[in-house]
């Protein structure tokens, strides 16, 4: 699969879901999402992250930008759809462990997926908030004791890929973080309307709701003039 660098982050283009999903599986990769703020802005931390890991393009900037390199046919994957790709794919021959929201939002999530998907293994699960180091070490224990074939894991960036990367150490499997992703699965949190999704304006309608946000987005204009100049 080819890939570029966007700024110094490493940044896979897929052609379709599948196409990252089977690279995915043959390498048992770690899964990062990559949008336009990880790419104009993003620590040392979660770059070298990213860069030792599999980026792929989460939002509509990455694809802009990898479009602008050439990569005409890249598509953007949200990871809070693709990870339900995965699972409807291979709920009957991969085996699955989930990590990530309080204790009310995993238990509907496991029972939303349990009633969707007859007969996925899930081999274990929990919530994700890890409070002290007895914790994490039981539950790094129990995913590698158990083995699953994939490891969800929505704890928010970039606690989710440095406890990613501490696991496969150990346990090499496919590892997706996801954010907030159980809480949109089950309703907690509501995504944008499809007419907004489909205009690649999720970014404007999270704004909308939340102007405050105006101090976080305010990064798009340097990133957009960077995209058209060709300096990412």
């Amino acid at each position: 699969m080819k890939s570029n660098v966007l700024n110094g982050v490493l940044t896979y283009a897929p052609e379709s879901r599948k196409a990252l999903m089977q690279h995915a599986f043959e390498n048992k990769n770690i899964l990062v999402a990559v949008n336009a703020e990880k790419i104009f802005r993003a620590s040392d931390e979660m770059r070298t992250i990213i860069n030792k890991n599999v980026g792929y393009p989460d939002g509509i900037g990455a694809v802009w930008a990898l479009r602008k390199k050439g990569f005409k046919d890249t598509q953007k994957i949200p990871g809070c759809e693709f990870w339900l790709n995965i699972v409807q794919e291979h709920y009957l021959d991969k085996t699955f462990y989930l990590v990530g929201g309080r204790d009310e939002v995993i238990e509907e999530t496991v029972t939303k997926l349990k009633g969707s998907f007859p007969g996925i293994k899930i081999l274990n699960y929990r919530n994700g908030y890890l409070s002290n180091d007895i914790e994490r070490a039981n539950l790094i224990e129990d995913i590698c004791d158990k083995k699953p074939d994939v490891v969800f894991m929505a704890m928010g960036s970039p606690k989710q890929e440095l406890l990613m990367q501490e696991i496969q150490q150990i346990h090499p499997a496919v590892y997706l973080g996801l954010g907030g992703s159980f809480d949109v699965y089950t309703g907690n949190i509501k995504r944008a309307p499809q007419w907004w999704v489909r205009n690649n304006l999720e970014w404007a309608y999270r704004l909308w709701l939340q102007p405050k946000r105006i101090n976080r987005q305010i990064f798009y204009i340097p990133f957009m003039i960077n995209l058209v100049f060709n300096k990412l």
